[in-house]
């Protein structure tokens, strides 16, 4: 493993939790809606203290603890899509955290990182979701998500503790420098079948979802269909 520490003076410009309430399409619901704490915030084993997620069989968890999503690219949002309102502020992509500096072609998988009082590790990418598409009113968000790599990460929670906006966020470790997670994206969602680029995925400390599909991918040489995730259940 290497160490590494933090020497950019990169802080969290914004906490952000959100409440469950009823979503877009019949029987769905969702926290993906989020706002700024002010003062100390807890952030626990599942993520933090006030956050909830509408569907938990997919969103949430220890590994999907705490999300991240760099406000740097709302500007290239805004380019793409307009100053539509939702990206007026952090939160629009259901993010718990705001940063500028900081992007998926700088983040590896498994980086640890210092925030207030707590300890986060990088456990994988944002795979996006159907959710995008009416939260924005773009048809394939979800899929410009995908198809930008501008998706965001996850984090556990290794220790437990309270931060606020304007701490530091400070690297303490990178075990795997050899894979940001723009790289690790790019191999999902190109579709790649390569055995060997396969391999060498498989040998990263991945989640169990993610393990088990690069698992399929190169034992059955076929890519899995997205379509549902990506563009939902019928809305009517």
């Amino acid at each position: 493993m290497s160490a590494a520490s933090d020497d950019t003076g990169l802080r969290v410009e914004a906490l952000l939790t959100g409440v469950v309430v009823p979503y877009t399409r019949p029987g769905s619901r969702s926290g993906i809606a989020k706002t700024p704490r002010s003062g100390p915030v807890r952030i626990g084993e599942l993520g933090l203290e006030g956050d909830e997620q509408g569907d938990t069989r997919v969103h949430g968890g220890v590994d999907k603890a705490v999300h991240h999503y760099p406000f740097d690219h709302y500007a290239a949002w805004r380019a793409e899509l307009g100053e539509l309102p939702v990206l007026a502020a952090p939160g629009a992509f259901g993010e718990n955290i705001s940063t500028r500096g900081l992007d998926e072609g700088t983040v590896c998988l498994g980086d640890r990182y210092a925030l207030g009082a707590a300890v986060l590790e990088v456990s994988q990418g944002r795979q996006p979701c159907w959710k995008l598409n009416d939260r924005f009113g773009v048809p394939d968000m979800a899929r410009r998500v995908q198809h930008t790599g501008r998706s965001g990460w996850y984090y556990r929670v290794l220790q437990p503790g309270t931060a606020q906006a304007g701490d530091a966020l400070v690297l303490l470790e990178r075990p795997w420098p050899a894979w940001p997670l723009r790289r690790l994206m790019r191999l999902l969602a190109d579709r790649v079948l390569d055995p060997a680029l396969l391999g060498e995925a498989l040998a990263l400390p991945l989640v169990p979802s993610w393990r088990t599909l690069l698992t399929r991918r190169l034992d059955s040489s076929r890519i899995e269909d997205w379509t549902r995730r990506i563009d939902g259940p019928p809305q009517h």
